[in-house]
């Protein structure tokens, strides 16, 4: 029986996020029980002599269990021993090592816990001395050193050729850690040229001049003992060819000399290990390490590879210049050939390691605590797997199995003891002991018989909380023998709460998937079993999550600027959370400058080291949202603005550590333009299946420039990168070089299988094809099965290609099937696909729906009610029901009209539907049909109705005939649509005055029969408008209107004749211009002739003040200047409308000559004509200057 427990802190609301499983059963402990282990000390236990031994073994059980130890397989009476002591209640030792030997305590420890119902036993503790201490006293003890002492002579190299500086350091327990440092404790600075080996020795692979030094010295430091020891410094001189001429002799007698030879370049030899191949032993669970290490100039590289599959991605680690190859955690898959190689430009050297990895004893299933009820039956099962397969043992109460007493309740089977109708003193600890020569795994587990009614270990009234959409569990950890069967109810629900959204976990917990805000309430566990019952309430709260709903933004700020980084956070409102910002993941520094407000974080004079990544956590008791921003600061300068721009292209883009599926991809990054490169986004082409396209590969972020990438097999490939920035993509760089991957057989199987047939006797299997990147080599097919579903019938299967259907024929009509299509290629076969249900075709339904009803709602709606045909009589998808629906006729009249169906489509497996839009008092038909993705089946049988009445449309049309002084007459249509029986017409006027206000209403009732009406004594001469509708049973329809006006009086009518149309009127008018034109002519004649004046009597008549007087000089009469401005001469008037008074003078200077060549007779008159020179100038100089005659107009328009 599992308990399921979750972390409760105490007093304070449970977190209901992360919760375990305890696998051990937990007995209360005032019941009685055998005893349990609860804490022992690990198998090897290394004696530090410098403190005080303590063997640990504590154990519960009721009654209190007694302890006692054995040594070396036999009874330790720690009575006899004064150093030795036991803790009170307790079996721990502690054993007080102060002015004693060590190696008196030495040995094999096993702990025995027992009480009246049985006995525990711990595992063998081994009791040992570090062996440094060893060490530390035999060698001082000879007055020696711990390093043991050797002449360490100096060593005289020639450069270039390879080195070993050896360690060999004393044995310790544990091993010590090596480290070679100089005399002023520096480490030694190591590269792929010079490193340490997994035994600490220093390699070179090849010696330079600098390595020239008198301090190579080795460190052991001991980690048991906190201790360092080192070896005697190594002198080490590296020559060159010249020096080694002038030195020879003086190192000759007392040094060591290497290499008589001159060293150049060389190809590689592996320095560790020796030979062609060699073994490696490891255990599973274990660390493995491999090592390479060699020598050659330039200095070799070295890549690793395994030869019967790839490095587990997760657990390889390289170290120490790639030299190592580290796996943690070793599995049994970690087996087979490793290859490294050493490589230079000379060539290339490889070792093969054949790695085996054995497995002392580890559990599948370990044994645990069994409490059982009396006569019932269980099992406790010891099963554990290693290399070579371990043995397993049985004990009962420490002692093997077959030698305890007999039981005929339980019977051994293997790693499985089996107990069946147990009694009370059937209790006791079952030991199972599982070794093999790597180790041993022993474990103990009680078989408690008994009686217990329900007890509800959870905590009473416990308040759980949790975030809304996240995962609730509430607990009710129980204990009972027999085993309480548990239920939950909801606030003061009788129901047991089962199903979705609650889910009944076998310990008890009552788990809901994704709490929501209805799931709040009070929950109470009842847990039952044959002895009784036993009940706890507890109570769910579900809170709103906590998000940041304005995050901070991207920044750039000046130095000495100011930024503002804005956190809003959205919460629960029975939480307050707690805002803290970090810069770079590390608290803000202790700086004035920084100002955290509610929601905000502003830097002020930001400084260039104030870049970096803010990051704003909202946290509550239950959850936390964080979001983060970068800051860039740039100079405060007042050069021109920064311009900001699309990163340039990436370059030198490289690929290594080739690998079947998977390649290293590394560039250098082109100029960023002032803004930031967010990230990287790599694309690759496949030359093989689609030349020239480029494909989205994957992306990092823009601090890094290099990719680890994921290849499929049977691809040519190319890649490209393009950076992107804050203001957009760059252009692509160039192309890396090809790298094509090996075939192999498909890893997946084409997606979107589908089957359905286009025939009531095939079956469609469709797919989508592979594309050419999915293949993985060349061949590809696909093998499409099929068999029919529910029947036990075998795969039918053909293999295709270049296809994506294929045709099933000879089927039973919609029929389900399995289907299922499996890619494979020239190298093999996809993994086995899951199986699609698909269906043969459909064929027209063969049943109509049943029991047609109609409820007629109202004159416009009914309802349609019927029974489902049943599926089997569908053949095929069921997509849902179709009413058609017509209008035979109206209830008032007896003949039919043409018939125009209607259908209403209801989907699914509804059996009732609604007609909307009927016309009312009319009689329907109808019928229903069921139909699938074939077509429609046979109607149902004609069902008929009536719609009840309804209020008519407007009449059809409304006209004003005979309009007369006192009365109108108005005709109508009846409505095109009565609805019913027509029961009259309202007819309502009111006139209109001639500032179109209305007068009063006037209402008149017309029987149904009629269809003209005659008003009368209403006003002559007067607007009127009428308003006019039928009506029925269930009232008046829609209005129609018109306006119309009476006749005026006749009396009224003569006087207000228009006298304009008159014909005497148009006489006298027509003689009146006439006349005037007459005289406008008389007028002009008589002004063009020009009649003789007397001079004399004319100026005496009219006398002018503006005649100038003959000049005495020359005896001439004086002229009137062209200069003066074209006047009417004084004594004469110009009327307005231009015409000529009869009583005005015809005199004016248009009328003279001018000149010497006009002549007078003796009384003073002209006598002759104007020259024709001057009455050509005196008529041209007058055209603009005489005023506009009637005479002049009237020539104009001759």
């Amino acid at each position: 029986m599992l308990r399921k427990r979750c972390l409760t802190p105490g007093g304070a609301p449970l977190i209901l996020l992360v919760c375990h499983l305890i696998t051990a059963l937990d007995v209360p402990l005032d019941l009685q029980q055998p005893p349990t282990l609860t804490h022992q000390s690990p198998k090897d236990y290394i004696v530090d002599p410098r403190e005080n031994i303590v063997i640990q073994c504590e154990a519960k059980g009721k009654p209190t269990p007694n302890f006692s130890w054995t040594r070396n397989g036999t009874h330790f009476d720690i009575e006899k021993d004064a150093r030795v002591t036991m803790k009170p209640n307790s079996g721990t030792l502690l054993i007080d090592i102060t002015g004693g030997k060590v190696e008196a305590y030495e040995g094999v420890y096993q702990c025995t816990a027992r009480n009246e119902h049985g006995t525990a036993i711990s595992n063998n503790i081994v009791i040992r001395q570090s062996n440094i201490f060893l060490i530390i006293k035999f060698i001082y003890l000879e007055g020696s050193p711990l390093w043991s002492k050797e002449r360490v002579d100096p060593i005289l190299i020639q450069e270039g050729n390879s080195l070993i500086l050896e360690c060999r350091p004393p044995v310790g327990l544990p091993p010590p850690i090596i480290f070679w440092m100089d005399n002023y404790f520096q480490r030694l600075t190591q590269s792929e040229r010079v490193s340490q080996g997994l035994n600490g020795d220093l390699y070179f692979s090849n010696v330079r001049t600098e390595d020239t030094r008198n301090d190579y010295i080795c460190y052991a430091r001991f980690n048991h003992t906190q201790t360092i020891q080192q070896k005697q410094p190594i002198s080490v001189k590296v020559l060159s060819m010249d020096a080694i001429n002038e030195t020879i002799a003086a190192f000759l007698n007392d040094t060591e000399f290497y290499s008589d030879s001159p060293a150049g370049e060389r190809r590689p030899t592996f320095m560790i290990p020796k030979g062609q191949t060699s073994n490696k032993l490891v255990l599973r669970g274990h660390m493995l390490k491999l090592e390479c290490i060699a020598e050659g100039l330039p200095t070799p590289e070295i890549h690793w590879r395994k030869e019967s599959g790839e490095l587990p991605n997760k657990r390889t680690f390289h170290e120490n210049f790639q030299k190592t190859l580290k796996i943690i955690d070793v599995t049994e898959a970690d087996a087979g050939l490793y290859r490294c190689i050493a490589q230079n430009s000379l060539g290339s050297v490889h070792h093969i390691i054949n790695v085996t990895v054995m497995a002392s004893p580890y559990w599948i299933t370990e044994p645990k605590n069994l409490v059982l009820a009396p006569k019932e039956t269980g099992i406790l099962i010891c099963r554990a797997n290693g290399s070579p397969d371990p043995s397993i043992t049985w004990l009962m109460n420490g002692i093997p199995i077959e030698n305890s007493p007999k039981d005929l309740s339980r019977k051994v089977e293997g790693d499985s003891i089996i107990f069946s109708d147990v009694q009370t003193g059937s209790s006791a600890v079952y030991q199972c002991n599982v070794s093999n020569e790597f180790g041993y795994l022993l474990a103990n587990a009680f078989l408690n018989v008994l009686a217990e009614p329900p007890r509800i270990l959870t905590p009473t009234n416990q308040m759980y909380q949790v975030i809304m959409n996240n995962r609730a569990l509430l607990d009710c950890a129980s204990f009972g023998s027999p085993i309480p069967k548990i239920n939950w109810f909801k606030d003061d629900q009788t129901s047991i709460l089962d199903g979705d959204p609650y889910v009944i976990h076998d310990n008890g917990t009552l788990e809901i998937h994704v709490a929501q805000k209805d799931n709040n309430g009070k929950y109470t566990c009842i847990a039952m079993n044959d002895l009784g019952k036993a009940e706890n309430r507890v109570q769910l709260e579900v809170k709103d999550p906590t998000r940041i709903i304005k995050q901070p933004e991207y920044r750039v700020v000046q130095v000495a600027g100011k930024v503002i980084f804005e956190c809003k956070v959205k919460h629960d409102p029975t939480f307050t959370p707690t805002i803290m910002w970090l810069k770079n993941n590390e608290e803000l520094p202790d700086d004035e400058r920084f100002i955290v407000g509610e929601d905000s974080l502003t830097i002020g004079e930001v400084t260039e080291i104030d870049e970096g990544t803010y990051t704003c956590i909202a946290n509550t008791s239950l959850d936390k949202d964080s979001a983060s921003a970068e800051l860039t600061v740039v100079a405060a300068t007042p050069a021109p603005a920064i311009i900001y721009d699309r990163p340039d292209p990436s370059t030198d883009l490289e690929l290594t550590d080739e690998r079947e599926r998977s390649i290293h991809l590394t560039w250098t990054p082109g100029f960023d333009h002032n803004s930031i490169i967010q990230k990287y986004i790599v694309e690759y082409e496949d030359g093989l299946h689609e030349p020239g396209v480029w494909h989205y590969l994957t992306e990092v972020p823009g601090t890094k420039t290099n990719a680890h990438l994921k290849l499929s097999p049977h691809v040519l490939y190319s890649f490209r990168v393009v950076s992107v920035n804050e203001v957009g993509r760059s252009q692509p760089s160039y192309p890396s070089r090809q790298y094509q991957t090996a075939p192999a057989a498909p890893d997946e199987n084409p997606s979107k299988v589908e089957g359905a047939g286009n025939e009531p006797d095939n079956l469609v299997i469709t797919w989508e094809t592979l594309t050419g990147i999915q293949s993985n080599g060349p061949g590809l097919q696909y093998k499409v099965h099929w068999r029919q579903k529910d029947v036990d019938d075998d795969w039918t299967s053909v293999t295709v290609a270049n296809v994506s259907k294929y045709i099933v024929s000879g089927t039973q009509t919609f029929v389900p099937y399995e289907i299922k299509v499996q890619a494979l290629n020239d190298l093999g076969i996809a993994p086995e696909p899951s199986a699609v249900v698909g269906y043969s075709g459909e064929d027209l339904p063969m049943a109509a729906p049943g029991n047609v009803r109609v409820r007629v709602e109202n004159s416009t709606l009914a309802e349609v009610q019927w029974e489902p045909v049943s599926p089997k009589s569908v053949r095929g998808h069921q997509k849902g029901y179709k009413i058609y629906y017509w209008k035979e006729r109206s209830v008032f009249k007896r003949s039919r009209r043409h018939v125009e169906k209607k259908i209403l489509t209801f989907s699914g497996d509804k059996t009732h539907g609604k007609l909307p839009g009927l016309e009312p008092f009319s009689l329907y038909k109808l019928n229903v049909r069921v139909f699938n993705g074939k077509g429609e089946g046979p109607p149902s049988p004609d069902e008929q109705f009536e719609t009840p009445e309804g209020v008519p449309s407007a009449p059809a049309f409304l006209k004003i005939l005979n309009p007369m002084l006192d009365s109108l007459t108005l005709e109508w249509g009846a409505p095109s649509h009565r609805n019913g029986l027509l029961t009259g017409y309202t007819l309502e006027y009111q006139p209109i005055n001639n500032t179109h206000e209305l007068g009063p209403l006037v209402k008149i009732i017309i029987p149904a029969n009629e269809t003209n009406w005659t008003l009368k004594n209403l006003n002559y001469s007067t607007r009127y408008k009428f308003y006019f509708h039928a009506q029925t049973s269930k009232g008046p329809g829609n209005i129609i209107t018109e306006e119309a006006v009476t006749i005026m009086d006749e009396a009224m009518a003569s006087r207000q004749v228009d006298i304009a149309t008159q014909g005497w009127f148009i006489g006298l008018m027509c003689a009146i211009a006439l006349l005037i034109l007459v005289l406008l002519i008389f007028c002009f004649v008589k002004r063009n002739k020009g009649g003789k004046y007397p001079v004399k009597e004319k100026e005496d008549a009219h006398p002018d003040p503006e005649i100038q007087p003959m000049k005495d000089d020359d005896g001439t009469f004086g002229e009137y200047s062209d200069t003066e401005d074209h006047k009417p001469l004084k004594g004469s008037r110009t009327p307005s409308n231009g015409t000529v008074k009869k009583e005005d003078s015809d005199d004016s200077l248009v009328d003279y000559g001018e000149g010497g060549d006009g002549q007078f007779n003796e009384d003073g008159s002209f006598i002759g004509q104007y020259s024709g020179k001057k009455e050509k100038e005196t008529a041209e100089g007058n055209e603009s200057s005489e005023a506009p005659s009637p005479v002049n107009a009237m020539n104009s328009f001759v």
